[in-house]
């Protein structure tokens, strides 16, 4: 736990479990944190105590969360046994039950790219099964299912608009996207930026991007080429490609500063000591740098004039000024990896 004002460590919580692929989510008055574990566990901690208040082992591998619009559900996703089991934000007793697309072997489909979304819904993908599925849980102990299937094969992670509209899941099986408008959810899902890399050969991918991490700063989203040293730009009023930004490596995280004039990128192995960025008028990188081996995560502070930046390889958050683009500050941290601010608590998808 941190002060972002004053760049100062206040307290630590052990007791979380495996943490190598963690994520959080907030209450919405920003005391509780939900973290989610690679272990399948689910952790409630009291941020103004500094205290574990509770936590349950759910399934056998997650790979995160979501937390509900009026905050009173959290949501898991899960690789084993598949699914998604959905808590109560109080006190973490199973609420519901959602169980995923059987496939070979009898085994339910990975669930990936959970959020949440207005109306008391949550979206995920399934990755064995090809779908899109949205979960109403204004009646929590009997969640309304709508199902899209055939959406592509191996959806390996999404993100939402910032107003709760879209859900954009990500293709690793294939090249392209797939959009669902939530406002008309009837239309069906459907491809956008199809082939975008058809034709071309592919690098290999060491680490999958992180579509929750990619951005949309005005008219334009910032989405990953799977497999390709790129960036693409696309005009979110139409969904067509505007743009391939050429970079270091093949992106993880593209974040926008939270005024959208700017997009930080950070990069897979063997790429991963390198941060670029970018800016979102221009399409130009305007800085590269080297914060380090294994920079692995990036967070604004609320308004923007920080980004935090994990050094897992150095043991060190590093934390640079976004108008000057320099180094400002660092704290030690035992093999640093996501970092997660309380602001989160008043945004859709984080």
């Amino acid at each position: 736990m941190v002060d972002t004002t004053k760049h100062t460590s206040l307290f630590q919580v052990k007791g979380l479990g495996d943490l190598s692929h963690a994520s959080a989510v907030y209450s919405r008055d920003a005391r509780y944190a939900y973290i989610f574990g690679r272990d399948g566990g689910l952790s409630k901690i009291d941020l103004l105590c500094g205290i574990l208040v509770k936590r349950v082992v759910q399934g056998g591998n997650s790979i995160g969360g979501a937390i509900s619009q009026n905050g009173r559900l959290i949501a898991v996703s899960n690789y084993e046994p598949g699914g998604v089991k959905v808590f109560s934000a109080d006190d973490l007793e199973l609420v519901a039950d959602i169980p995923a697309t059987r496939i070979s072997k009898g085994k339910g489909s990975k669930t990936v790219g959970l959020v949440d979304a207005p109306g008391q819904r949550f979206v995920f993908s399934l990755f064995d099964s090809g779908e899109i599925w949205v979960a109403d849980l204004s009646n929590p102990r009997s969640p309304a299912i709508q199902r899209f299937r055939n959406i592509g094969r191996q959806p390996y992670d999404a993100l939402i608009s910032p107003d709760g509209r879209y859900y954009i899941a990500g293709l690793f099986g294939e090249d392209g996207l797939v959009l669902l408008d939530l406002w008309h959810p009837k239309q069906g899902a459907r491809r956008i930026l199809d082939h975008y890399g058809k034709g071309e050969q592919k690098l290999p991918v060491y680490k999958m991007p992180h579509l929750e991490g990619w951005a949309f700063a005005g008219e334009r989203a910032f989405l990953p080429a799977v497999g390709h040293h790129e960036v693409l730009v696309v005009n979110s009023r139409d969904w067509r490609e505007a743009g391939r930004i050429q970079v270091h490596g093949q992106p993880i995280f593209v974040m926008a500063r939270p005024d959208g004039r700017q997009i930080w990128v950070n990069f897979a192995f063997p790429n991963n000591d390198t941060i670029q960025v970018i800016n979102t008028e221009t399409l130009k990188i305007i800085k590269t740098f080297k914060p380090g081996k294994g920079a692995l995560h990036m967070e604004f502070t609320p308004r923007g004039e920080e980004v935090w930046i994990s050094v897992r390889d150095q043991d060190r958050v590093k934390i640079y000024d976004t108008h000057s683009l320099e180094l400002i500050d660092s704290l030690p941290a035992d093999k640093p990896s996501g970092i997660f601010f309380t602001a989160r608590a008043h945004k859709t998808g984080l």
